[in-house]
């Protein structure tokens, strides 16, 4: 994320101390897929509530040991599957769609609701694992007829958190639309200015 883009927005985030802010336009939500940014990433990564961290080998092999699933990189037809899926409760709830984005190891969406932003990212990762959990039961189906080892579900999508961020006006909110459309299609996984500095 460039600084121009980013002082144009700002994080869920607030200090007790400051003056309220006018209704956002719009929120930018991020989260990754399983496994696929641990605590010690060679990219650098987020600490819960303590915001941007360096590299740290050590803590990125502990990290992978405590995985319960290998990482989670999504095909096409499941990046499909989670736009269009975020597309429809869009419309069952009545919030309005700017964009959605979904790579292989994370996705971008920019939303307008009447939901704090956590609990909008909440609810689409959860119709998302139902979605992703439904295609991979239909896909295994005829490998489970001769093999029933290969009808394990994935449990776990989803990192835990991600970051969630504000679009307050006009500028800002064409800014990350631009970026969410267009800058994707360059690279696979988000920059290392871009990523969530912070969660919740």
């Amino acid at each position: 994320m460039d600084q121009a883009r980013d002082s144009r927005m700002r994080s869920t985030r607030r200090r007790d101390c400051e003056p309220p802010l006018p209704e956002p336009l719009a929120y930018f939500l991020t989260w990754p897929t399983y496994g696929t940014w641990l605590p010690g990433d060679e990219r650098g990564w987020v600490e819960y509530r303590h915001g941007w961290q360096l590299p740290d080998p050590a803590r990125k092999r502990e990290a992978q040991a405590r995985l319960r699933e290998d990482a989670c990189l999504l095909d096409q037809d499941q990046r499909r599957l989670v736009e269009l899926t975020i597309a429809d409760h869009c419309r069952v709830r009545g919030w309005t769609l700017y964009t959605v984005n979904c790579r292989s190891n994370h996705v971008h969406v920019i939303v307008a609701g009447d939901r704090e932003p956590k609990e909008i990212r909440e609810q689409f990762k959860a119709w998302c694992t139902r979605r992703l959990k439904a295609l991979q039961q239909e896909r295994l189906r005829p490998l489970s007829a001769h093999d029933s080892s290969a009808a394990a579900i994935r449990q776990k999508w989803w990192a835990e958190r991600g970051r969630a961020l504000y679009a307050n006006d006009e500028e800002g909110l064409e800014a990350v639309i631009h970026y969410v459309r267009e800058a994707q299609d360059h690279a696979d996984q988000p920059q290392p200015d871009e990523r969530e500095r912070s969660q919740s």
